[in-house]
């Protein structure tokens, strides 16, 4: 069965293509879209400053603390729980995290690089998903897997050219070199 590029469809009454075209979807897409992004740049800061949310302020990444310390050695269980504990607070995993955390948020609240954006954040959140195996409510299903899913969806469906930059960064010569930018 050949598979039809939705770029490329005609736009037909109740096709996708009318879907993704339509400004409330584009527009629900978008809120989707920064809500995801604001997650993520929100843990990043919380956890870099100390806001008073998730670390208090002594335990902020800039006073010497681990973002990866607390999550990775007292709540991950299950299977891999002794794999992820033994890099807990290690260096480069703070510094991994960190910069996943603030690569992706920034990248979905300003709309480029969203193919990247939502592979890493996919990634990131089925390895904190597998952390916790099972999930405490559902035999394997759990918001980072919805999470995940979403992300790679707004990305496939170029979210941030709405209420973002995506247009613009879509018409950047080596973003037109290298789709894989987009």
């Amino acid at each position: 069965m050949a598979t039809q590029n939705i770029d490329r469809a005609p736009a037909t009454a109740g096709t996708e293509r009318d879907i993704l075209a339509s400004p409330t979807a584009r527009g629900v897409f978008a809120a989707a879209r920064l809500a995801i992004g604001w997650i993520f740049l929100w843990a990043f800061l919380d956890k870099a400053f100390g806001l008073g949310f998730a670390p208090p302020a002594e335990g902020a990444w800039i006073n010497g603390g681990s973002p990866t310390q607390g999550f990775l050695a007292g709540a991950a269980q299950g299977p891999l729980a002794g794999f992820y504990g033994s890099f807990a607070g290690a260096v480069w995993a703070d510094w991994l995290f960190m910069l996943g955390l603030l690569g992706i948020g920034l990248a979905f609240l300003l709309g480029i690089g969203m193919r990247i954006g939502a592979a890493s954040g996919a990634l990131l959140l089925v390895l904190m998903w597998s952390a916790v195996l099972p999930p405490q409510n559902n035999p394997f299903m759990d918001d980072h897997l919805v999470m995940a899913l979403t992300m790679v969806g707004l990305a496939l469906i170029h979210s941030g050219d709405t209420a973002g930059l995506g247009r613009w960064w879509a018409e950047l010569p080596i973003v037109r070199r290298y789709p894989a930018l987009r």
